[in-house]
């Protein structure tokens, strides 16, 4: 069994005292053999090098919810007087080197210089376009958020960020912000990997955000599958106000499917958990996939419309979009 450098602990039915799974789900593992395939296909879509963006200046506090987009799956979280950030990236490019990598293509929604005091950071798992070493340094050095996560993404953040306030959390583990807010892990299908050999060794996870102005879900990264992570989640805590869903980065399905839902997916989602309103997040920022800049925006408003769902109940929500 390979030595895990992330976390050692206890056996359960999503770790198997090296790596962490999602039970009865596909595997989103891939070969070298998938990736050369998926390359020489070539059928990756040709994105602007720019994309216009609008930034706004959000105010210092909010008690109702007030959610703003940065950009790809960074979205300023205001609620019940807390300034919540997930996912933070403001650097120019989701990798490990400056110089190459997904670049982004669309400014971010906010102005670093224009947040409002951070009071904590939500990291879903530790990929490069969200968990970003020289954005959380910043927002450390400025204002030195609580930062919560699930297991093993802890040992990147600790061994980068000097003196971070760090929270870890399994599945379903609840964290208490203030009093009568609170912030519970909840289980996705997906993976993390920061490096070559430690595929899966740190657990990733989605955020539910209970407060009494509200309640918000950020699903993090995640396949489909059959659904049942999406359904367990509402039987456990209800039907969020406000449901954070990804919509982006899934083109070829072959390859992608296990990973990151295709709208029609997000939409199955929505349904599942039973959200009042749905932002989609994770698209048009950094080009991961070969899907077109616009796809998931039009994937989205088709699958919307064969479920005879209004489309003002479920966006894709772009930098500097505001929900009030």
């Amino acid at each position: 069994m390979p030595r895990n450098r992330y976390y050692t602990g206890p056996v359960s039915d999503h770790f198997d005292g090296a790596r962490f799974h999602s039970p009865g789900q596909p595997s989103p593992d891939r070969s070298l053999g998938d990736i050369w395939r998926w390359r020489r296909e070539g059928g990756r879509a040709r994105w602007p090098a720019k994309v216009a963006v609008t930034p706004v200046v959000p105010p210092t506090r909010s008690e109702s919810a007030r959610i703003t987009m940065v950009g790809h799956a960074t979205v300023l979280i205001q609620i019940a007087g807390l300034n919540l950030l997930t996912d933070p990236v403001w650097s120019k490019r989701a990798s490990p080197i400056r110089f190459a990598g997904p670049k982004r293509v669309s400014a971010p929604g906010i102005g670093f210089e224009h947040l409002p005091p951070i009071d904590a950071v939500l990291l879903s798992h530790n990929h490069y376009d969200h968990l970003d070493i020289a954005t959380l340094r910043r927002l450390q050095a400025k204002y030195r958020p609580q930062m919560i996560m699930p297991l093993g993404t802890d040992v990147t953040v600790r061994g980068a960020v000097r003196g971070a306030q760090i929270v870890t959390g399994d599945w379903h583990d609840r964290v208490t912000l203030a009093p009568g807010v609170s912030i519970s892990l909840t289980p996705a299908n997906h993976w993390s990997s920061r490096g070559i050999g430690d595929r899966r060794m740190a657990l990733w996870c989605g955020f539910w955000i209970d407060s009494p102005q509200g309640q918000v879900w950020f699903a993090g990264d995640t396949g489909y599958g059959d659904g049942s992570v999406f359904r367990d989640i509402r039987a456990r805590h209800g039907a969020p106000d406000i449901a954070l869903i990804p919509i982006g980065a899934y083109e070829p399905r072959w390859f992608m499917s296990a990973q990151h839902v295709a709208p029609e997916e997000s939409v199955r989602i929505f349904e599942d958990i039973g959200a009042k309103r749905a932002l989609g997040f994770h698209w048009g920022t950094f080009q991961l996939t070969d899907e077109a800049l616009d796809a998931p925006k039009e994937g989205l408003a088709a699958s919307l419309s064969a479920a005879n769902i209004a489309p003002e109940r479920f966006i894709a929500f772009a930098p500097g979009a505001v929900h009030v």
